[in-house]
């Protein structure tokens, strides 16, 4: 097993906190069984929870074995902790839907094979067998008031006016029972996650302590933000970047971090990358020379889209990002275009009009890129004007299938920024 785990992750940033020190020790000299759960409120993990699978894939890398939580059960309540609001209850074709497409997701990410395979479990699979007396008596009685309602994810919410119910205030309980549980059949030992969710862990530490008399530990990793203090994962336009690449392509991911500040890139390798921490450094002052070459960000977005689409995904961003460096666009499918393109104008025409040959002018000056046709005049005879990249030589060019980038659409360039995807239909 990999020594000076604990110390790597120090240097990284990794721990903001630990429930007792000695854990640090263990990380480095022993094999534990570790848990971090995901409630499945979508059927797409997004890049902010993809620090704690980062981190999940680092302890495996060292000898420990991972132990991915579903909650099947507490999905169906939602977690107050991070929230100003309750959450809206799923239904539970939705949330099994939601659980099978992360852990497809998860099954890409960890090692499922070997001594310490991950495994994924779901709390609903134990939570189901409770009666609500049975719970109350057996697990209930052993929480205090006082305790719970000293939780900071608790306190925020009474003092608020969205207040909280009982439902979302007994959240604690069912994810302190979820540690028990797998400390008892799993042996799992040590819970990990997101600094809100220290509350969460603690009170599943004090609950393994007085239902098995077993020792167990927490470690919480910090919040991801950017230079600004915003929170990891939105784009500019406020869209969530979704793991899945039906939901977000690995272009969109790969322009998002590639539009990562220079105040944060260095702790994202740190955070998301298993560059080595030389590596990083090199970058690091790379960056403090030439920023405007911008290499950490081009790293940083390659090594996570590769991590998380593979190669195939990663070709694809590369290749979409030479799109808007004048790369003919050509053989791609009509997903990709309107992904790619999907902040650009777009327009629909009649395929008849194309199936008959269609003067470039006439479908010009359709677009938002011209007021005119005697403006798409101008511009196609300073040759200004572009189909998939390709000058338009002539202003009698005629508009065909041949044109097509994918099945259906065509991308138009004005000069060497302005675009507007064409689409026949």
């Amino acid at each position: 097993m990999k020594t000076k785990v604990c110390e790597d992750f120090l240097q990284r940033g990794l721990i903001e906190n630990v429930s007792h020190e000695e854990l640090k020790e263990k990380l480095d000299g022993e094999s534990l069984a570790f848990y971090c759960g995901y409630d499945p409120t979508a059927k797409s993990l997004q890049i902010g929870n993809l620090f704690a699978v980062v981190t999940m894939k680092r302890l495996q890398l060292a000898g420990h074995k991972p132990y991915v939580l579903v909650g099947g059960a507490t999905g169906m309540i939602g977690d107050p902790s991070g929230k100003s609001a309750e959450r809206n209850l799923l239904d539970e074709k939705t949330l099994q839907d939601n659980i099978n497409g992360q852990t497809q997701q998860l099954k890409k990410l960890l090692d499922f094979t070997g001594n310490n395979a991950a495994v994924v479990v779901n709390n609903f699979d134990w939570m189901s067998g409770f009666s609500y007396l049975e719970f109350l008596r057996d697990v209930g009685k052993r929480f205090r008031l006082s305790e719970m309602l000293a939780k900071d994810s608790v306190k925020s919410r009474l003092n608020s006016d969205a207040g909280i119910s009982y439902t979302e205030f007994s959240y604690q309980i069912l994810q302190a029972y979820d540690f028990a549980y797998l400390s008892k059949h799993h042996d799992v030992c040590l819970q990990i996650g997101g600094g809100d969710q220290w509350g969460n862990i603690t009170a599943g530490i004090d609950l393994t302590r007085k239902l098995h008399s077993k020792q167990a530990y927490g470690m919480v990793i910090p919040l991801v933000t950017d230079g600004n203090g915003k929170k990891f994962g939105k784009s500019e336009g406020g869209s969530t970047i979704f793991l899945d690449p039906d939901m977000t392509s690995p272009y969109q991911m790969y322009q998002y971090l590639m539009n990562s500040d220079d105040l944060s890139v260095i702790q994202y390798l740190k955070y998301f990358t298993f560059l080595s921490l030389e590596e990083i450094s090199k970058l690091e002052a790379i960056t403090k020379e030439t920023p405007h070459l911008r290499e950490a960000q081009k790293v940083l977005a390659k090594e996570v889209t590769l991590y998380v689409h593979g190669q195939e995904g990663l070709d694809s961003a590369m290749q979409a990002t030479q799109f808007f460096f004048g790369g003919k666009i050509e053989n791609i499918s009509d997903k990709e275009v309107h992904s790619i393109f999907a902040d650009v104008p777009s327009i629909e025409l009649k395929k008849d009009d194309l199936d008959q040959e269609l003067n470039v002018l006439d479908m010009l000056a359709q677009t938002p890129l011209f007021k005119s046709k005697g403006e798409a005049r101008r511009s196609v005879t300073q040759k200004g004007v572009y189909i998939n990249n390709n000058t338009i030589e002539a202003v009698d060019y005629m508009v065909s299938s041949s044109d097509l980038a994918s099945e259906s659409s065509l991308v138009l360039r004005k000069g060497k920024k302005n675009y507007c995807v064409v689409t026949f239909k």
